[in-house]
């Protein structure tokens, strides 16, 4: 028998990915904005995130200048306010949004104090993306809640 004793290998620490450069490779298309939370705050910085002026469904589309190879996608969503159960759907197109291909229906129900943050991080491989669509029903039940976006950010 063999016997070989090796130390404890500390994991490597995680390494953020180089996040797109949205300001300059990409254009935003929204269906309303709370001035004191521009879509902005959610896309280029970590500054209070996007909301939306009123209740409902909302999109947010990011149409790009080039095709984009997309291999990840981070969004965060945090409600502190009001318990509700929200879903979002992320979809691309390679065509300029004449077809759609999903990439994620989710559902989650925020209660304070426990459960006021969710983030989802999804390793993706797309190619030729012409344009990611961030759709957000904030509220299944009553339909009051206003939507919100903390963070959007692709790689």
């Amino acid at each position: 028998m063999r016997k070989r004793i090796t130390p404890t290998f500390a994991a490597s620490p995680r390494r953020e990915p180089e996040w797109l450069n949205l300001e300059s490779g990409a254009a935003v298309e929204l269906t309303s904005e709370d001035a004191a939370f521009p879509i902005e705050s959610a896309l280029l910085r970590d500054q209070g995130g996007w909301r939306a002026a009123g209740p409902g469904v909302q999109t947010i589309r990011l149409i790009f200048d080039r095709p984009q190879k997309l291999k990840h996608i981070r969004v965060a969503f945090e409600e502190t306010e009001t318990p509700r159960t929200q879903e979002f759907v992320l979809r691309w197109s390679p065509d300029q949004g004449k077809s759609f291909r999903e990439i994620v229906r989710q559902q989650w129900n925020f209660s304070s104090p426990d459960a006021t943050r969710e983030i989802e991080d999804y390793a993706v491989d797309l190619s030729n993306v012409t344009l990611l669509d961030l759709t957000i029903e904030p509220d299944k039940e009553n339909g009051k809640a206003r939507a919100s976006l903390s963070s959007l950010r692709l790689a």
